[in-house]
């Protein structure tokens, strides 16, 4: 019976389906060669914001192979680097509250999440997104950050003059 994470969902044969978020695998690079089970690896995910059309954000991270890793058990890193970034029109869809939730990912198979959550800087008219773990390392979660501002979409660029 082999239970592992991908995507977001826990997947076995003897335990029903977990959705924690949707995020598109783009693709992995392995780091480190294991003999038995997945090999170490780097995934590229990448997942739309649900109530913002024309934001997308793509997060690296670390997925440990192994034995444990290919059965779901082992506990990945906290490191996670996000670049989010305008793929269209930007319309806000709904209102959403400062610090709200846009997506999760079990770290582990208990306790640990990594978390990206979303702010508006409205002085800038700039969306701010940051991807935290919320399990402690030394004292604060390991944490990076990407910004996109709010810019017309498909409007032609301004011609130079000779």
């Amino acid at each position: 019976m082999k239970n592992f994470w991908r995507n977001g969902l826990l997947l076995s044969s003897a335990f029903m389906v977990l959705p924690v978020s949707h995020a598109d695998e783009i693709g992995s690079v392995d780091t480190a060669f294991q003999w038995l089970g997945p090999n170490h690896k780097i995934v590229i995910e990448a997942f739309d914001d649900p109530k913002v059309d024309g934001v997308t954000c793509y997060i690296s991270r670390s997925q440990k192979g192994g034995i444990k890793g290919g059965l779901g058990l082992a506990e990945d890193t906290s490191d996670a680097s996000l670049a989010c970034r305008q793929v269209g029109p930007i319309a806000i869809k709904e209102q959403f509250k400062e610090g709200e939730e846009v997506f999760t990912e079990r770290r582990s198979l208990l306790f640990k999440k990594m978390r990206v959550v979303r702010f508006l800087d409205k002085a800038r008219n700039t969306l701010v997104y940051l991807v935290y773990s919320d399990k402690l390392v030394d004292g604060s979660p390991k944490n990076a950050l990407s910004t996109v501002a709010i810019m017309p979409w498909g409007t032609p660029s301004p011609q130079s003059t000779p």
